[in-house]
């Protein structure tokens, strides 16, 4: 054995390289060459028979730069790799590769006036999803016109279906739909399909969110339509005139360069449970113009608000010990990455993914793994009927799987019901080190306990829950086999048995060492039945923390900066324990009777915040604690020498090491919102806080009495209002002394966030204020 090592460890690289079948690939190579380096071949499916006449060997593609073009997704199965020999497709070391979803297409331009230009489109070309012109991406024609900086769906309008609207459009039933869900869960995508005798559209579509509520009434927009064909960068496809239109920004003839997306998956690694595809790498590609899936988008995940398309840019399923690695993914239509049904060992690390359709990357097993599976929030399998077998049913899921140090940025750009990482019927996912944000739901989501003993630690998850609202940036829900739409029946099952709750549960979930940032709604949010989780060690900084209802919920060493910890419907056996947490404001119950199995050992911001609680019959041992941070706006929440807290057991909280540790990456992430101010550490005298855009105070003194016209010196003083903020969409104006929130009274900028903190996913919330020297009442649009 020894003799063996020796000579393997001398091998010559030519002797390496033998050990190896290598196939290079360029977009100006030729399928009939040998695929040498020297004389590429042109596309996978063209180098798939040299690596197939030598099964026993590893196989490395190694694509060089340039612009490769599916016409169909490429599709490697157990047949390509029989022998489970390590397999890579990977970019040229320097290079920089892209696999296309998209077409090309000669362009013939002709003007067709008003600044738009038309184009023939051969007759075989019924549908275009997506059109790029000299490799961008443009819009499809459009109301109301795209706007950037709008908070929803890039522009949203409430006429964008009246029948005035409808009335101007030639052919209504190219128009394609897109609202939010009702009550702000995600989001609807349609077909109109005609129009009837009120002139109101015909709709197709709707299947996209599991908790069907219906559009709202006024966050909708429509696009493919010829007469909406009004802005730059805006075009349309008339299929049956087989005529492209397009508006170029600058009038002027447009590139000759066109390019349509035409496959919805890109890559896909598949095999099945009981033949998996081993041992697979993809490294270093970039992966874009492939379509948008919106109207794929409709089997229902069990109980939780979602439904699912089980496909990505790059889909694995069926594989064991595959990574894909140091990717981008560029503006893809649906999923970047879906690791589907039976995975093990699947790693999806190091990647970029940039303004994905849907969500960034998805962990999602078949319901046919779970036990008594139901499939919409109202439904429940009678427990005289349920399968009483403790764990899955089969093992058709992903587990000990992984992502890990990704960049995922403005995902969800289409689909709202979406995630950065999503996590569904999975066991053992590690989720570590990822920086997510600007996204319209949560940055990481897991949608059931099945079946649970993820590790989520440090990773970086702000600017979230953009477009939705009642949500969190870590978002899960708990609606496992023994929940029930009626409470008293799972109040009484529950407390019969307790055992239920973990019949799905395979271990506990932990989340550690991460920063969370919700603006409308909770950094952390444990919702409807979530059960089984460790959380600590947790840097909160914006939208505090909620547990509702659920069991065995442990959560001990978290920070809330200008937040606080809110119970929700808790079951009278829920076992949960609540410590050695530092909250900044007042607990925020709602229904909460028994307070689970420990609720002590924190640490409050003032002597009402510690008493209101302890005469709620909690925290009789919790300190009054002076947070003196060594550097807050900076971030750095630990505490300064001169504020540790003596006897008090007391352990500082991570600082430095969230997100991607790849530098490059940490160049590209949007700067995270730090809070620029603690309120509770406020004094009274001078501190201005900024709040969407606005800096705001207490009113201090006669001269900001008589400024205002104030008889007292309550209220938050919003002093300037800069036009364009988001307190200035909200409805306030400079000067204005906000007196009420939500019927309370606001008699501080502290008791303003305390009020707000609680609502602040709610869009709209009815105020009082005092402006021109008389109360009045408004509507503050929460945006």
């Amino acid at each position: 054995m020894l003799k063996w090592i020796i000579a393997c460890s001398l091998l010559s690289p030519l002797a390496v390289q033998a050990q190896e079948t290598l196939v290079y690939l360029s977009p100006t190579g030729n399928d009939a060459n040998p695929g040498t380096r020297a004389q590429p071949k042109a596309t996978l499916e063209g180098a798939r028979e040299t690596w197939r006449r030598n099964p026993g060997k590893a196989t490395t593609i190694i694509l060089k730069g340039g612009t490769y073009y599916l016409d169909a997704p490429f599709v490697l199965t157990t047949a390509d790799n029989p022998q489970h020999q390590h397999f890579t497709i990977k970019a040229e070391p320097g290079e920089k590769p892209v696999i296309s979803g998209a077409r090309k297409l000669t362009a013939n331009w002709l003007d067709a006036g008003n600044g738009i230009w038309k184009t023939s489109i051969p007759a075989g070309i019924t549908e275009m999803d997506r059109l790029y012109v000299n490799g961008k991406l443009q819009i499809s024609a459009r109301y109301p016109n795209y706007d950037s900086s709008a908070r929803f769906y890039h522009g949203t309008a409430a006429d964008a279906l009246s029948p005035a609207r409808i009335k101007t459009w030639k052919h209504p039933e190219t128009a394609i739909v897109h609202a939010l869900h009702r009550a702000e869960w995600g989001g609807y995508h349609y077909k109109v399909t005609g129009v009837d005798t009120q002139g109101n559209a015909i709709l197709e579509g709707g299947w996209q969110n599991n908790r069907q509520m219906g559009l709202h009434p006024d966050h909708r927009f429509v696009e493919n339509v010829r007469e909406e064909l009004d802005a730059p960068h805006e075009w349309f496809f008339d299929a049956s005139g087989h005529t492209l239109y397009f508006q170029p920004e600058n009038g002027k003839k447009p590139s000759a360069d066109i390019a349509y997306a035409a496959t919805t998956e890109l890559i896909v690694l598949k095999g099945s449970m009981e033949q998996p595809l081993k041992n697979v790498t993809v490294r270093g590609i970039t992966f874009t113009g492939n379509k948008r899936t919106f109207m794929l988008t409709k089997e229902p995940l069990l109980r939780s608000d979602w439904t699912i398309y089980r496909g990505g840019a790059v889909l694995v399923e069926g594989a064991e010990n595959v990574a894909v690695t140091n990717c981008m993914f560029d503006e893809v239509g649906g999923n970047a990455v879906f690791v589907n049904n039976y995975n093990r060992h699947v790693r999806v690390d190091s990647n970029h993914i940039y303004r994905a359709g849907a969500s960034g990357i998805a962990f999602v097993g078949s319901p046919g793994a779970v036990r008594s599976p139901a499939f919409e929030y109202n439904l429940a399998v009678p427990f005289s009927e349920m399968d009483f077998t403790p764990g899955p049913k089969s093992e058709d899921f992903p587990k000990n799987c992984s992502a890990a140090d990704n960049l995922i940025q403005f995902s969800g750009e289409i689909e709202k019901q979406s995630a950065g990482v999503q996590i569904s019927i999975s066991n053992a996912i590690h989720v570590a080190h990822n920086t997510i944000h600007n996204v319209p739901r949560a940055g990481i989501n897991v949608s059931e306990g099945t079946f649970g003993g993820h590790l989520i630690e440090r990773n970086d998850v702000y600017n979230t829950v953009l477009e939705t609202g009642d949500h969190g940036a870590f978002n899960s829900w708990g609606r496992d086999r023994y929940w029930h739409p009626n409470r008293r029946i799972m109040d009484s099952a529950t407390m019969a048995n307790i055992g239920l709750t973990k019949l799905d549960i395979l271990g506990t979930t932990v989340l550690r060492e991460n920063r969370f940032r919700c603006d409308h709604g909770w950094d952390i949010d444990l919702d409807d039945g979530s059960s089984y989780y460790d959380i600590y060690d947790n840097v909160c900084l914006n939208g505090g923390l909620k547990l509702r209802e659920g069991f065995f919920r442990r959560v001990h060493h978290n920070l809330m900066i200008n937040n606080t910890f809110h119970p929700h419907v808790w079951f009278a056996n829920s076992n949960d324990e609540f410590t050695a947490n530092v909250v900044t404001t007042d607990y925020k119950p709602i229904q909460v009777n028994v307070w689970g199995k420990k609720v002590d050992n924190n640490f409050f911001p003032d002597k009402a915040s510690l008493e209101a609680a302890r005469q709620r019959g909690t925290d009789k041992n919790s300190y009054v604690l002076d947070l003196q941070f060594r550097d807050f706006k900076k971030g750095d929440y630990r505490l300064k020498p001169s504020s540790m807290p003596g006897k008090i057991t007391y352990r500082d909280f991570p600082v430095d090491n969230f997100g991607t540790r790849i530098a490059a990456y940490k160049k590209l992430a949007a700067p995270v919102p730090l809070p620029a101010i603690l309120l509770s550490a406020a004094s009274s005298k001078g501190d201005l806080l900024e709040w969407k855009g606005a800096k705001v105070k207490n009113i201090e003194g006669l001269g900001e009495r008589s400024a205002t016209g104030l008889p007292d010196e309550k209220g938050a003083y919003f002093v300037t209002v800069p036009e364009n903020s988001d307190a200035w969409k909200a409805g306030l104006r400079t000067n204005d002394v906000l007196l009420k929130l939500d019927g309370q009274p606001v008699n501080s900028v502290k008791t303003f966030l305390s009020v707000y903190q609680p609502i602040a996913w709610r869009t709209n919330l009815k105020a009082v204020v005092f402006r021109n020297q008389r109360e009045q009442e408004i509507t503050l649009a929460n945006k």
